[in-house]
């Protein structure tokens, strides 16, 4: 290999049809060598990290990364990296590794957004159901849909997937208010006219809005950002409030989102993200990933973040390559480079 030789070694597995997608969108640069292990466990990995210049993957390990002596650069291609934000905080005392966190499923996540929205408020699931059973037009008396248009839709967060929310939702008729963490250096998109909030403003977010779609990162200061109070204002008077979370399940308070779906303190909720991820098996084999009994409730649906899906879409690593030509030029800018301060 030459001296410039940049090696990018995956230490998750993947497809063929990924492998020749790269290989076709960077066939120009030469310098740029895949390592693709024929084995992955973790002792093969540690034999062929020493001389990678950039690792692709999910789950490092910290020895890992410490073995990786020529390490500059990982690239983790899902979205998310709370998992990732204490191990790089710790590696990157002795060396510099720069974190990149793709938003490749974002477009996908934002569509399933708004298809869990729609299916609550047309309430397809439960007609759904009936029509199973053979119950044909039971009509509004059993289960009404609630009109979209007017609705006032809190976007909580706004980065690539709120913002891809935004845009479907713009045609709707509806009224936007959007709480971000922080707007300096924010272009207009010129999306719709909408209202700003910043973090401290969360109590007067949730008071204006009836319809609240989360999509914002998982970090020590977004965890339980909605609580009891929070959802007491969504769905305060007859506003019918409502609740989508593609995000993480934590950044809602899980006691109080059962109890308000239970009291009916909010009209409904569309969750994807969860609590447990290793939930254990009951007594009849059934795996639940909370505390408390969701599946019981009727205003709730319950989604087993795919917000992702499709996995096997090719266009999500488009970020990912345009980042390995950055590398390949020696340019600096990468796209999406994670804060390990702001955890993001």
């Amino acid at each position: 290999m030459s001296s410039n030789t940049i090696n990018v070694l995956f230490i998750n597995e993947v497809s063929k049809r990924v492998r020749d997608y790269l290989a076709d969108n960077l066939v120009d640069y030469r310098n740029i060598n895949f390592i693709y292990p024929s084995n992955f466990s973790h002792q093969a990995l540690l034999e062929l990290v020493r001389d990678a210049n950039v690792l692709i993957g999910w789950r490092p390990t910290k020895e890992l990364l410490e073995k990786a002596e020529n390490l500059k650069i990982f690239i983790n291609p899902g979205a998310g990296v709370k998992h990732l934000i204490d191990l790089f905080q710790e590696i990157t005392k002795n060396k510099r590794v720069v974190l990149i966190n793709g938003h490749g499923n974002s477009y996908f996540v934002a569509q399933h957004a708004v298809a869990l929205l729609l299916a609550l408020m047309n309430k397809i699931i439960p007609h759904h159901l009936w029509m199973k059973q053979g119950r044909w037009r039971t009509g509004d008396s059993e289960v009404a849909s609630i009109p979209l248009r007017f609705r006032k839709i809190g976007l909580l967060g706004y980065g690539a997937i709120n913002q891809k929310v935004h845009r479907m939702l713009s045609g709707f008729n509806v009224e936007f208010h959007i709480l971000k963490n922080n707007w300096q250096g924010y272009k207009d998109n010129n999306i719709t006219f909408f209202k700003r909030y910043d973090p401290s403003q969360i109590r007067e977010f949730c008071n204006e809005i009836d319809t609240l779609i989360i999509a914002l990162p998982h970090t020590s200061l977004t965890e339980n950002m909605i609580s009891e109070e929070e959802l007491r204002l969504l769905g305060e008077g007859n506003k019918k409030g409502l609740v989508v979370n593609v995000a993480r399940g934590n950044i809602i308070e899980e006691k109080a989102l059962y109890n308000s779906l239970k009291n009916n303190v909010i009209t409904g909720a569309a969750i994807d993200v969860w609590y447990i991820y290793k939930p254990s098996e009951d007594s009849k084999g059934r795996k639940y990933p909370y505390n408390y009994p969701f599946h019981e409730l009727d205003n709730i649906i319950l989604s087993p973040h795919r917000g992702y899906s499709p996995f096997d879409d090719l266009l999500r690593w488009n970020e990912v390559i345009e980042n390995l030509k950055k590398i390949s030029r020696n340019e600096k800018d990468f796209i999406n480079v994670v804060d390990l301060k702001s955890e993001y």
